[in-house]
């Protein structure tokens, strides 16, 4: 009768922890929720993970609970690689067992891990992948950005109608989703904004490992440009940009909002002084009350000021639990489709309403590099 006994308190205790967490199963009060992060913490693109972390990690500081239950993060370093990504994401749904995931800075890294949580079924949100193949035909992921044929237009716009260009050349990395995405999405803008084809008098590419960029750059100092637009990682693009000026190289640059990096400015210098980029958000121009909250709370916590990536990362985080909060449950099918109809949410970089392909329907800032750091041009909203 004793053995009977102890059996069954076993078969209760094993069937409590079955039921534990996240991944669609029921959770008592004691549970934690699990949210899953995959960021490139290393590798080439790290500053950017980072920062991003950063702003989940405040967001979860400040909200750490949702159903009354505690959430707890769980991150996985993506190492600034497709594999890894994929990894990661396999990683945390089938051992960690999240309700939900976020990531990832880059958008090649989102990329490969989009099949994954579209045939496992558990919800992603991306903070700044820009692609738009990262939400195409896929209803598991979804992001707090604004994509690149946006962005592409934004800068181009700004190229001809503000600086005055008539002529521009294109530096891109051909490895790079990215990188090649962005730069296609200008060149189409620029072109129909001038009316001309010939108004982009050449697009050059590199490679992800390229250290030395005299080939491209050499043929560029022929070209009569007005405006170089450089869509690509801060540490490549500052180091290009700081071998144009030593070529005698004096046009304008302009780049993308991977740049909004403290390594552009320490590989670039001085020669990085005056570049443009297109960005999702400056702590000087604050557009909700959440942003006012995020920016006092980010220095508060790192004595630093706040950038673009963490504010998305705040913003993905508490994207997320909305959802959760409106579905009422930890159910990843549950959450999905709460997600898909997150409308008019106030968040740290804006109003979040995603459309039906799951991106974000927001503004864009302009802004220039000035004294070491980006500064506030322009807000531009979306036609």
């Amino acid at each position: 009768m004793k053995k009977k006994i102890i059996f069954g308190i076993i078969l209760v205790l094993v069937a409590s922890l079955i039921l534990s967490g996240c991944g669609g199963q029921k959770t008592s009060s004691e549970d934690v929720i699990k949210i899953g992060v995959f960021e490139p913490m290393t590798g080439d693109s790290a500053s950017g993970g980072q920062m991003t972390y950063e702003g989940i990690e405040l967001a979860n500081s400040l909200y750490p609970e949702v159903l009354g239950k505690k959430v707890e993060l769980v991150l996985v370093d993506n190492k600034t690689d497709k594999t890894e990504a994929a990894n990661a994401v396999n990683r945390l749904i089938d051992k960690v067992k999240v309700c939900a995931i976020i990531g990832s800075y880059g958008s090649s890294l989102s990329m490969a891990a989009g099949p994954i949580v579209k045939e496992k079924g558990v919800p992603a949100v991306g903070c700044s992948p820009t692609n738009p193949l990262v939400t195409k035909d896929n209803d598991y992921y979804f992001r707090v950005c604004f994509i690149d044929p946006f962005q592409g237009t934004v800068a181009a716009k700004y190229a001809v109608n503000e600086a005055g260009a008539k002529k521009a050349a294109i530096l891109r990395n051909v490895e790079n989703d990215y990188s090649v995405g962005l730069a296609n999405y200008f060149q189409e803008a620029f072109v129909k904004l001038t009316g001309s084809e010939d108004s982009i008098v050449a697009v050059l590419d590199y490679v992800k490992d390229t250290q030395d960029f005299t080939a491209q750059l050499t043929t560029l100092a022929n070209k009569d440009v007005d405006v170089i637009f450089a869509p690509g990682d801060y540490n490549q693009v500052a180091l290009l940009i700081k071998q144009a000026r030593q070529l005698g190289i004096k046009a304008p640059f302009m780049g993308g909002d991977t740049l909004d990096a403290p390594e552009f400015f320490q590989i670039g210098g001085a020669d990085v002084e005056g570049v443009v980029i297109t960005n999702h958000y400056s702590p000087e121009a604050p557009v909700t009350e959440v942003s006012k909250e995020f920016v006092e709370a980010y220095k508060q916590k790192y004595n630093k000021e706040a950038n673009a990536f963490a504010a998305l990362g705040f913003d993905a985080y508490k994207v997320i639990l909305d959802a959760i909060e409106r579905a009422n449950s930890t159910d990843p099918k549950a959450i999905r489709d709460a997600l898909a109809q997150t409308k008019g949410f106030e968040g740290a970089t804006g109003i979040i309403t995603l459309d039906e392909n799951g991106d974000a329907n927001k503004s864009a800032v302009v802004l220039k590099a000035e004294g070491g750091k980006f500064n506030y041009l322009s807000t531009v909203q979306p036609d």
